[in-house]
């Protein structure tokens, strides 16, 4: 039985085809890029249904099933060591929201997983089946047992430690039940669970949730402080484990969706797998990871230095060292990505319609780290020769991190070649500096989101007077009831004039930031006639908007009734950029294909940047054509509209959803006239002609892979555009005779005249240099038999002309050094070229560069018998040339 088919049979089970009569909505896997501040990746099947689990949001069902992607990435220095790890992987679950509970979910599990292959089920042999329950939980034990018919002898207690679930932190928790396979005495022994969790398989873990988790404790021990008011249910099926034993084979690894891209990374190294543990290691690291990065680039990741980026650059790293270390010096992510997108399209269709602009991110990415192992492999050589000289026998941490972390050069990589010098590397250091470094990017995070504020405070708002109601599609101010006020972190009742304030309100006009749509600013004014200046808008918490702001005048407080308005002005202006980013997001899909598609975005008042994937700069002719092809269409003045429907309607009239954006079952669809539609929840203009005016004003790289636009719209781009018509006008005037369409051919001209003029000047210079070039001769000073110029020229001599003096001086001069320096553009510069005579005595060119570039602020190197080198401050010269010349004594003497 193959993934997909392991994958369809358990939705079709909860759907419609269990005895129990239990109908489950389908829930869509979400995006492994988690809606959540305290996650980069979703890492569990159940949290896109956390708000529900913890009472944020009521759930739009009471039963639910899904397949849900996951990635963790804890264990990732395991992968591949073992064959348990992996960092992705799919959960299937099933969930109930105060419905079924133990018995319910129970008999579910067992009648899936023993029900025949012809009737829809897996077909386990019940024989073969174990569970474990929690160890008070007697309730659950008789479920196995009298209903069921497990024999009392495969039911297992376990502790808290075991078979007690929760999130970590106060909230929901309650015991779980888990069911198990035996694989036989060839596995190990027996005595079930306890006994060998390697011969006895976990498949499935059901969680009864019931109770709540207090503050305090660890896993063995935590305190139970209440029951809950309605008991859930939460179940995790592991989808490849399961094929693992459907399918008959030893371990995760071999199953048809890894063992396809494991073969694919065999036969690219002619590597065989299981005849050497090393390499069976490296071949299990590429599988995984390969499919890793397949999937985060599938769902809009892209690869950086931060977040979620990190972790996607660090996977596809550690594939490409892996692949190399197996023997293959050839490009190979495409090959990979190929047999990952073949394993599991199947599952996910739009891995294969999307699967260019997949390949096109992942071959960017392995031609960028293709230079990293060449600079970080320099770099580390070099830092490795210090150590040798200085007798130290550890690479510092601050070195391996700034390897790390400004060059992408991957850690393990760091510490093999460190192993092969016969040196170490500071672990402990640059863990350390790695723990702050990921502490500092999820506090700003957080920061962002909660302005520093417990999460718990927000919960509470929520818990007393529910969630927030928008209304600001409709309307630019509205009455409310204001229902929290927080300060400092912490609840208030009243606040004066001058505070930095929170506040939240029953209903509201106030667009919170998302969707790359900047908030909406605006005044709320309460009754009493306290004013509220609003400066930022959040959603922190789930269905709760907060408002920032400060108390501009009178006393707030909490309970009071308001009136919330919002600028006008910055909504229209954001708003016109929000429809402008839509309108260029579809142009650029036209002419660059679908694999342009956002990959972020910014709308602020009056401009707007757009991110998408691209391998190669845009070329300025499509910039040009997508520029003109948005602005004959606000002329056309489209009809903008949004209307609200299933996602299923939304694609079929092809609408367009974005990576990383979450979507309920109902979504919201802004269509700019028949031609550009997608899934959208920021505010917009009614027709397109209400932008007056778009102008694209750069296209850059932010990554590897990732271009940027930017761009203006309305009053701002109508602005921008009559200050370079003036910049024109002062050019024409300046450049008599030129008409503005003849500009660029004339300063380009002048532009080639002056650097013609430059390098006549230089000749000159260089010229009259030379000719002196035989007085420093004949002053040459005579140390040891060693002939020394150390000399200042006059400025604006070339390098290359520099080059060529102090070679020929040195000929002339036979055994001896030469060293010179200019100014050029008001920085110093610096030659030396030393014979093999003198470099026997031990004086190299290369040192005596370092020696007075460091001295001019600047660097430089080269070889024992020439080197250049300079600076920025050419006031030092004489003290640079004085030091040069003490250093040459030295080695003479």
């Amino acid at each position: 039985m193959d993934s997909a088919d392991i994958r369809a049979r358990w939705l079709k089970f909860f759907e419609s085809n269990n005895s129990l009569k239990l109908p489950h909505t389908v829930v869509p896997s979400a995006s492994l890029i988690a809606d959540d501040p305290n996650l980069l990746l979703v890492n569990a099947g159940m949290v896109p249904f956390k708000p529900y689990f913890l009472g944020e949001v009521k759930p739009p069902y009471k039963r639910a099933t899904s397949v849900q992607k996951c990635v963790r990435t804890l264990d990732i220095d395991e992968v591949g060591k073992t064959t348990r790890h992996a960092s992705f992987f799919q959960m299937c679950g099933n969930f109930s929201f105060g419905d079924y509970f133990k018995e319910g979910a129970i008999s579910l599990a067992w009648e899936l997983l023993t029900k025949s292959t012809s009737d829809g089920g897996y077909g386990f042999s019940e024989d073969k089946l174990w569970v474990t329950v929690y160890q008070d939980d007697d309730e659950a034990a008789q479920i196995w047992e009298k209903q069921v018919g497990v024999p009392k002898d495969r039911i297992q207690r376990r502790g808290m430690a075991d078979n007690f679930w929760s999130m970590g932190v106060p909230g929901p928790c309650g015991p779980c039940s888990e069911i198990y396979f035996d694989r036989g005495s060839a596995y190990g022994k027996e005595g079930g669970p306890i006994a060998d969790e390697d011969r006895y398989l976990e498949i499935w873990n059901l969680v009864f949730m019931q109770n709540i988790r207090g503050e305090g404790g660890d896993k063995n021990s935590f305190p139970i402080v209440g029951e809950l008011p309605a008991k859930n249910i939460d179940t995790g099926l592991g989808l490849e484990r399961t094929a693992a034993l459907l399918q008959g084979v030893e371990n995760i690894y071999e199953i048809d969706t890894t063992r396809i891209i494991l073969d694919k990374a065999s036969e690219l190294t002619k590597v065989v797998y299981g005849k050497n543990e090393k390499n069976d290691v490296s071949l299990r690291v590429v599988a995984d990871h390969a499919r890793t990065a397949m999937m985060l680039i599938g769902d809009g990741v892209t690869p950086g230095n931060e977040g979620r980026g990190y972790v996607l650059r660090r996977m596809m790293r550690r594939t490409i060292r892996n692949m190399r270390l197996l023997g293959s010096q050839d490009l190979v992510m495409s090959e990979l990505v190929k047999s990952s997108i073949k394993a599991m399209g199947p599952q996910y269709p739009e891995l294969v319609s999307d699967s260019e602009r997949i390949l096109a991110v992942a071959q960017s990415e392995e031609d960028s780290f293709i230079q990293t192992l060449k600079s970080g492999t320099s770099i580390f050589d070099l830092a490795a020769d210090q150590l040798k000289k200085s007798k130290s026998t550890a690479l510092s941490a601050d070195t391996a991190f700034k390897l790390h972390d400004t060059y992408g050069f991957p850690f393990d990589l760091t510490l093999e070649m460190a192993r092969e010098q016969g040196l170490g590397v500071d672990e402990v250091g640059f863990r350390k500096l790695m723990n702050e470094q990921r502490d500092r990017a999820k506090a700003d995070s957080k920061a962002k989101k909660s302005g520093h504020t417990d999460l718990t405070e927000y919960r509470a708002i929520i818990d007393k007077s529910g969630a927030t109601k928008f209304v600001g599609y409709e309307n630019i101010s509205a009455e409310a009831k204001l229902t929290g006020i927080i300060v400092d972190g912490k609840k208030a009742k009243e606040v004066n004039a001058g505070s930095e304030i929170e506040i939240t309100l029953d209903r509201t006009p106030f667009y919170a930031e998302g969707g790359g749509q900047l908030a909406d600013g605006g005044r709320i004014k309460l009754a009493s006639g306290a004013i509220i200046q609003v400066e930022d808008v959040q959603t922190p918490v789930p269905g709760l908007i907060v408002h920032r702001g400060s108390v501009v005048s009178g006393v707030v407080k909490d309970g009071d009734q308001v009136v919330a308005e919002i600028d006008l002005e910055r909504r229209l202006a954001i708003s016109r950029a929000h429809t402008a980013t839509h309108m260029v997001h579809k142009a650029f899909r036209e002419v660059l294909g679908e694999t342009a598609t956002q990959a972020g975005s910014e709308n602020a008042p009056g401009r707007f940047r757009f991110d998408f994937p691209s391998t190669a700069a845009v070329p300025i002719s499509v910039l040009n054509d997508v520029e003109s092809r948005v602005n004959e269409l606000l002329i056309a003045d489209l009809q903008v509209h949004a209307e609200v429907m299933s996602q299923d309607a939304a694609k079929a009239m092809g609408a367009m959803a974005l990576f990383g954006e979450k979507y309920g079952d109902q979504v919201r669809v802004v269509s700019v006239g028949d031609w550009a539609r997608e899934l959208c929840g920021g505010t917009h203009v009614s027709r397109s002609g209400q932008l007056g005016l778009v102008k694209l004003l750069s296209e850059s790289s932010i990554g590897a892979g990732v271009r940027r636009i930017e761009a203006l719209v309305g009053h701002d781009a109508y602005q921008y555009l009559a200050r370079e018509h003036v910049l024109l006008n002062s050019l024409t005037e300046i450049i008599k005779g030129v008409r503005t369409d003849e500009l660029p051919q004339r300063i380009s001209e002048l532009i080639e005249k002056m650097k013609g003029m430059e390098k006549e000047l230089s000749t000159v210079r260089s010229a009259k240099a030379m000719a002196s070039a035989a007085s420093l001769v004949k002053n040459a000073k005579a140390m040891s038999g060693i002939n020394l110029i150390v000399e200042q020229l006059a400025d604006e001599i070339s390098v290359e002309d520099m080059r060529s003096i102090a070679l020929d001086l040195r000929s002339k001069i036979k055994d001896g050094v030469v060293v010179l320096a200019t100014v050029v553009s008001s920085k110093p510069l610096i030659v030396a070229s030393v014979s093999p005579e003198a470099i026997k005595l031990g004086i190299k060119a290369g040192e005596l560069i370092k020696t007075g570039s460091t001295i001019l602020g600047g660097g430089g190197g080269g070889k024992d018998d020439f080197a250049q080198g300079g600076g920025t401050d050419s006031g030092s010269i004489v003290k640079a040339m004085a030091e040069i010349t003490k250093v040459i004594s030295g080695k003479i003497k």
